[in-house]
């Protein structure tokens, strides 16, 4: 096994959710938009994924974190609309790999928007 596949298999990575203010869906027509079938009866979501910590993903999103680069990395959904994190959603599939959380990550969204939430992700 060469050393980018060792890396590779590494659990490194976490998803994420988080609880987002109601007002997303009548401020934000994109989010409207990726949720044609809302029906405003479960919540507003984000779903995300980060070599950090979920609590340390929340933390940089809600600050408008710019790397060093000057590029905001922060959601604007999260960091104008975030509440708190849904741990309950999320916390039994961590840690994963990088591979598996880029899956998980489409396939956890994906899920939640079947079950009635309205949902974000990138």
């Amino acid at each position: 096994m060469n050393t980018k596949s060792k890396r590779a298999e590494r659990l490194t990575h976490h998803v994420y959710v988080v609880e987002l203010h109601k007002r997303v869906w009548s401020e934000r027509k994109k989010f409207r938009d990726a949720n044609p079938h809302y029906r405003g009866v479960m919540g507003c979501l984000y779903v995300g994924m980060s070599f950090h910590t979920p609590q340390e993903r929340f933390d940089k999103h809600k600050s408008g974190y710019r790397n060093k680069k000057g590029y905001k990395i922060s959601s604007p959904y999260v960091e104008k609309y975030g509440l708190y994190l849904r741990s309950t959603l999320f916390s039994h599939f961590n840690p994963l790999t990088r591979n598996d959380a880029v899956r998980l990550e489409k396939n956890l969204a994906e899920s939640l928007r079947k079950r009635g939430y309205a949902v974000w992700w990138n």
